[in-house]
């Protein structure tokens, strides 16, 4: 009896509400189609009625759909044996009765699939939100998948328009002479056709069907909605460029990647206007940090502020500028490896090595023994722990203006022992990122596995000593055999013209690049390794590079601090001021004295003096925080509380940087280098 009150609630509200027009009459029908199926406010015999006239109904049109497909299938077969068809015709035709089958077998479909979709929800519980959930879900899988469906269908409308255009062009040329220039034109736009037809890829198509590939709902926002006059024709243009944003149910936003015509250059406005927008306004929050006494790479960040979501919201292109900004951080640290001579790295080799693993692990215990107190997760606190023990290389390659050598003969100099612990902090960087998805399974993991995570983490480690050990055998060629006859060869052929020159020098960069992201290391060592390597060529090479790239590197590192300041919420900060202040005092001075701990087991006696400047150097958190944070967010590693924290003690280390910097080099450097540090 359930089973027979359902179809004759399908019948009933899929044909009487599909042929109303009047709203009024399509209520009425649902709500006597509810009562046929509770029974109630009609007798049997009406109910018999009710369901012998609908599926009439629904078995009437099923036959003349029938019927028409078959209609179709004689014109398609009449159309194909016709001779006094062109070819073009021929397809035009053909694909039009396509088209129209196509529509009827849709609508069959969709009429199935809403009964289909009714029983559902009158089977289900409506008190049980769990069931719900998941009717909405099918529902809204089956709208994605009928909206596919007809943008399909529209674009195979298009595409039979234009052959209905060249059905009319060739009979049109067969009824006349045409002229030579007439000729040609016909040429080229045929020649048109197949480079369209060669450089498509058909990505939708392709990838429709792939796993992990799912249909989202997406809203086209066209800029400058308020100017309809002026959008009336933008839109158009637009339409046919590809150039409006996207903007998804989860509120992320899209733009064109690539096109599906290659032929015609386009261009990222947003993207344009956010550059042009952080290069006008970092002049004068650069100048003002100047005028206080502040490093202008703080002037930089305020204007990340005051352009990014917690100021203005004016920044449309967010991923695109941060991506831009990693260049700044590769030519920084080029640099930076163009003034840290092999000579220099075999002296401190030992230092860099061990003083950055020790803190590392000294931050992991400290941070899994206030865990426990606190009951925080492990894998929480190993992940905090260890995004706080980075500290920031572009940051301190900007303190250091040039390289201070030590006061005696055979000292280490405070300059090398920073940058190249600094530079270890960076392979640390790709290894917890390489590490960073075992900790999630590990997280995820009951304690009888633990064994399991932690021998594979050990195998990771291995990997990376492994791929640094490849890319140090790697330097060694280039150094050997390939280094100086490239930069002679450079040399030569960039007398009067520097462009060879950098465009040498950038390629160089961007090869050690690759080869360190190849080798799962860490892309900024490979830029770096790119500088130390230059390096080796002498004082004279250096200083011509150095010439050529700092303008380069100046530029995008406007862009790099302008990101970071992108993810500065001063609300935030304002709101947990207190806290925020305490977590980050708390973290600035336990990096420092963990520093000067193991300084003063591994410096020689004759350089522990230089132990306080290099600990100021690395008491403060790395910017790649941010990044790492990110990704813990994402993956479930962290709260959204926490991601929050982690920002903000951050941007506030980042900001007592300098005024702890200034009072190590007041305090432990002699005045006549000081001019160089600061």
């Amino acid at each position: 009896m359930k089973a027979t009150g359902f179809i004759s609630l399908w019948t009933l509200v899929s044909l009487p509400c599909g042929q109303l027009a009047n709203p009024a009459e399509r209520e009425d029908v649902v709500k006597h189609a509810i009562k046929l199926h509770r029974g109630k406010g009609a007798v049997i015999t009406q109910r018999k009625q009710w369901v012998l006239e609908n599926c009439r109904k629904l078995s009437g049109l099923l036959r003349q759909k029938n019927v028409v497909l078959n209609k179709l299938k004689n014109a398609i077969r009449a159309v194909e044996k016709d001779a006094g068809l062109s070819d073009e015709e021929k397809l035009f035709q053909v694909h039009t009765f396509e088209i129209f089958q196509k529509e009827l077998n849709e609508s069959e479909n969709s009429v199935f699939q809403a009964i289909h979709g009714l029983q559902r929800a009158l089977q289900g519980d409506y008190k049980d939100v769990v069931n719900m959930k998941e009717s909405s879900r099918q529902r809204l899988e089956a709208l994605r998948e009928a909206a596919i469906k007809e943008e399909m269908e529209y674009v195979e409308l298009l595409a039979a328009e234009k052959h209905q255009v060249e059905a009319l062009k060739n009979m049109q040329h067969q009824n006349k002479s045409l002229s030579i220039l007439d000729e040609i034109l016909e040429d080229v736009r045929k020649a048109a056709d197949r480079l369209e037809e060669e450089i498509e890829e058909h990505a939708f198509d392709d990838n429709k069907s792939v796993r992990g590939v799912n249909f989202e709902a997406v809203l086209r926002v066209e800029e400058d909605e308020d100017n309809s006059k002026r959008n009336a024709s933008k839109r158009e243009v637009e339409d046919d460029l590809g150039l409006s944003m996207l903007i998804d149910s989860q509120n992320n936003q899209y733009i064109l990647t690539k096109p599906r015509d290659s032929t015609i250059p386009r261009a990222d406005h947003h993207f344009i206007k956010d550059i042009v927008t952080i290069g006008m306004l970092s002049l004068p929050c650069g100048w003002l940090c100047t005028t206080i006494g502040l490093p202008t790479m703080f002037g930089y960040i305020i204007c990340g502020v005051l352009l990014g979501p917690s100021g203005l919201n004016s920044i449309k292109s967010i991923v695109q500028v941060e991506t831009l900004g990693e260049f700044g951080v590769f030519f920084t640290l080029f640099l930076v490896g163009l003034e840290f001579s092999p000579e220099r790295l075999r002296k401190v080799w030992k230092i860099s090595l061990q003083g950055p693993c020790y803190m590392t692990v000294l931050m992991i215990a400290f941070g899994l023994l206030w865990g426990h107190l606190l009951q925080i997760r492990p894998t929480q606190s190993v992940f905090i722990s260890t995004c706080l023990s980075l500290s920031s290389t572009p940051l301190v390659s900007r303190f250091l203006a040039g390289s201070v050598r030590g006061d005696k003969e055979g000292d280490i100099d405070y300059s090398s022992v920073l940058l190249g612990m600094l530079v270890m902090q960076d392979v640390q960087l790709g290894l917890f990122i390489a590490v960073m998805p075992t900790l999630i399974q590990a997280g995820a993991s009951t304690y009888s596995s633990i064994f399991k995570e932690i021998l594979r983490i050990l195998i990771l480690i291995g990997q990376i000593l492994f791929s640094l050990a490849a890319v140090f055998l790697v330097c060694l060629v280039i150094k050997t055999y390939l280094i100086g006859p490239y930069y002679r060869k450079l040399h030569a052929e960039s007398k009067g013209n520097k462009e060879i020159l950098i465009l040498g020098i950038t390629a160089f960069i961007f090869l050690m690049l690759t080869i360190t992201e190849l080798l799962d290391v860490s892309m900024e060592l490979g830029c770096f390794l790119a500088g130390a390597l230059i390096s080796s060529q002498g004082h004279m090479v250096t200083e011509e590079i150095m010439s050529c790239i700092e303008p380069i590197r100046d530029f995008l590192a406007i862009i790099f601090f302008a990101s970071i300041g992108l993810h500065v919420f001063p609300t935030f900060v304002i709101y947990e001021l207190t806290v925020l202040l305490f977590l980050t005092l708390s973290v600035v001075i336990m990096k420092f004295v963990l520093a000067v701990l193991v300084l003063s087991l591994i410096l020689p006696k004759t350089s522990q003096y230089i132990k306080w400047i290099v600990s100021a150097g690395l008491a403060q958190v790395s910017e790649f925080s941010f990044v790492l944070g990110s990704r813990a967010r994402r993956a479930g590693i962290i709260s959204r509380e926490v991601y929050l924290l982690i920002l903000s003690v951050t941007t506030l280390s980042l900001l007592l940087a300098p005024a702890l910097w200034r009072a190590a080099i007041m305090k432990c450097v002699p005045r006549p280098e000081r001019r160089s540090s600061t």
